[in-house]
């Protein structure tokens, strides 16, 4: 039976084998998704520069969270940073999933950054 370090251990191994084949560029940066057991987080980074150019997260101020399940909230992340980035004239994306299974919460961001605009 595994622990919750064994797993998120297991996570960051799969995540590093994709990152070695997976990068932003100025042209196409990438959209990276980490989600924890109460909240989920993106940003849109440029890696030749090392840069977030765009993040939001279920913990923003100006989000309503209230009364929504995790996967509607992850759905209103990805809208949002797909607004934010579309504003700052980014249209498409490389999708880094962060080791996770692309079911769920990562999904739905995926889902609502699309619905916004970013294309992947």
């Amino acid at each position: 039976m595994f622990t919750k370090r064994d797993r998120n251990t297991d996570r960051v191994k799969r995540h590093n084998r994709v990152r070695n084949k997976l990068s932003g560029t100025t042209e196409c940066p990438r959209l990276c998704v980490y989600r924890s057991n109460a909240s989920i987080y993106a940003q849109v980074i440029d890696d030749t520069k090392g840069v977030t150019l765009v993040a939001a997260s279920s913990v923003d101020k100006d989000l309503d969270m209230a009364g929504k399940t995790k996967t509607e909230q992850a759905k209103l992340v990805g809208e949002k940073v797909g607004k934010l980035a579309t504003a700052k004239g980014i249209k498409n994306v490389v999708f880094d999933r962060g080791g996770y299974i692309y079911t769920g919460r990562v999904q739905a961001l995926a889902d609502g950054a699309r619905s916004a605009g970013l294309e992947f």
